[in-house]
C-alpha cells in the first residue's frame, strides 16, 4: 500500500488533510473579506430577514413551542395552523433614525419572519394555545389519546 503524496517544488511530502482544509479556509477568508462591510452599504443590510431562536419539547401532556421575540410586541405576532402546519410570524420593527441619535453600527436584524413546523398526527389544532409574555411566545400542542398511542398488553397465544 503506498502513501498518497504531494509534489511542491519537486520535493516530495505527506498529504495533509488539515493543511488543505486550512487552505481553503484561508481563500474563503479572502473572498468575504473582499465583499462590502456594513458600513460601506448603510441600512439595507441591518434590515434582513431574521428568524427566531426557537425550542421545541414534548412531555407526556403536549409539545410546547418556544421562540425568543425580544422587542417584538404582541400584536406583531401571529399564530396558524393549516393543512398540519403550525406557522409563527411577525415583525420586529426598526426604530426609523432620529435627528437627535447617530448611528454608529447597527447588527440586529430587523423585518419580516417566519417559522413553519409539521404537527405530529396525534395533536388536534382546535386545542392550540399561545401565550406571549416578555419576549417569549409559548405555543402549546396538546397530545390526543389515539389506539395507537394508549398502552396495551398483548396476549401471547
Amino acid at each position: 500500500m503506498s502513501l498518497l503524496t504531494r509534489r511542491e517544488n519537486s520535493t516530495p511530502s505527506r498529504w495533509d488533510p488539515f493543511r488543505e482544509l486550512q487552505e481553503m479556509r484561508n481563500r474563503i477568508d479572502r473572498m468575504f473579506s473582499d465583499l462590502p462591510s456594513l458600513s460601506e452599504q448603510g441600512e439595507s443590510m441591518a434590515l434582513t430577514q431574521w428568524q427566531p431562536s426557537v425550542d421545541v419539547t414534548e412531555d407526556d401532556k403536549e409539545y410546547t413551542v418556544v421562540a425568543e421575540l425580544p422587542e417584538v410586541k404582541k400584536e406583531d405576532v401571529k399564530v396558524n395552523v393549516e393543512n398540519g402546519v403550525l406557522s409563527v410570524s411577525g415583525e420586529r420593527k426598526f426604530e426609523k433614525e432620529q435627528q437627535e441619535k447617530k448611528y454608529h453600527r447597527v447588527e440586529r436584524a430587523y423585518g419580516n419572519f417566519v417559522r413553519s413546523f409539521t404537527l405530529p398526527e396525534n395533536t388536534n389544532p382546535d386545542n392550540i394555545s399561545a401565550e406571549f409574555q416578555e419576549g417569549v411566545l409559548k405555543v402549546h400542542i396538546p397530545k390526543e389519546e389515539t389506539q395507537s398511542s394508549q398502552k396495551k398488553q398483548i396476549p401471547v397465544g
